[in-house]
């Protein structure tokens, strides 16, 4: 359980421009980042806290068991020895290409465009990685594909690249998109959902231009699909961007049926195809987050009555032996 806040006077000060002009500047969030500081927390060193202004403040700060302030308040369970791994999918070992290449499967590569976030999610898979992990650098990504045929989709994850500049996010994309073998390009971000202003037109123009840029984001609770989501959706879709959700499966915050087909009966009103519900990873520090193996099957048994196909997510468990996503 989180602690209740206790409110810096900076953070109090940025909390209250939220009608101010500054707020819809993405560069603004990304400088004014709250960190543990704000939030009167002095131990999460094994995972700093970092959070935008604009998702801070969807959170009902005087609420412990707020669903959006459990996703970025360190927790004190965060240093409990579960017995799990940082590193249970062997990313720093097996999976690796190069330095900030990843490949798991045969026909995907993933490259960490960034090792930062503009939010640490308190139940992000690579928080025991993010420390050590070296960026990908572009050249090397491309041989790397050009070397593997069968490579028909390139994932740009991290750390999140669309906190990177408009010019960068533009440079990658353009370059793997321009390779024959390439079917897809994978926005892997949170930006939508904890930065929406990130999406600026001008951004959505220039990728838009590629017509391989699928953005894949992590909605996990109904609290997040605010109107300045909906607003940055809009200029994705409307462009010619295609928009899918991953959420992740949260002990406390979005394990509730209702809870989670409210959610995707949220995303489909607003063109996001919802894609997978993940059960949470064997991942060191999160395990206060996992649900039982028979919550994820309730759950997947009450969305296939209760939801249309276009809005029930595949529930599935991305297990560090399998060769596929496991379908719970």
């Amino acid at each position: 359980m989180c602690h209740l806040p206790k409110l810096s006077e900076r953070a109090q000060a940025l909390l209250r421009q939220q009608a101010a002009p500054e707020w819809q500047d993405w560069q603004w969030q990304l400088a004014h980042a709250l960190t543990a500081d704000d939030f009167g927390v002095t131990d999460c060193a094994a995972f700093p806290m970092r959070v935008t202004p604009y998702y801070a403040s969807l959170a009902d700060l005087t609420n412990p068991e707020d669903p959006i302030l459990r996703q970025f308040l360190a927790a004190p369970e965060e240093g409990i020895d579960d017995g799990f791994s940082a590193d249970p999918f062997g990313e720093t070992a097996h999976a690796a290409v190069a330095p900030g290449i990843k490949q798991r499967y045969a026909d995907r590569m993933l490259a960490m465009m960034n090792v930062t976030c503009s939010t640490y999610c308190r139940h992000c898979t690579r928080r025991g990685l993010l420390d050590t992990a070296r960026r990908a650098q572009l050249e090397t990504l491309v041989e790397a594909i050009q070397a593997r045929p069968t490579v028909r989709e390139v994932l740009l994850s991290g750390g999140d690249p669309l906190i990177l500049p408009d010019d960068e996010v533009v440079r990658w994309v353009e370059a793997i998109a321009a390779l024959p073998q390439i079917d897809a390009v994978r926005l892997c971000t949170r930006t939508p959902v904890v930065l929406p202003m990130r999406w600026t037109e001008a951004l959505v123009k220039r990728l838009a231009t590629f017509e391989k840029v699928w953005v894949q984001t992590q909605f996990n609770h109904p609290k997040e699909l605010t109107p300045a989501v909906e607003a940055a959706v809009a200029r994705m879709v409307n462009h010619g961007l295609l928009v899918s959700n991953q959420s992740v499966l949260l002990r406390g915050i979005n394990d509730d049926p209702e809870v989670m087909a409210s959610l995707c009966a949220g995303l489909q009103r607003r063109r996001i195809r919802p894609y997978y519900i993940f059960v949470c990873d064997p991942i060191a520090g999160i395990s206060h987050f996992r649900t039982p193996l028979a919550d994820a099957k309730r759950l997947r048994d009450y969305l296939l009555t209760h939801l249309g196909g276009l809005a029930c997510p595949r529930v599935v468990a991305d297990l560090p032996e399998a060769n596929h996503k496991t379908d719970i």
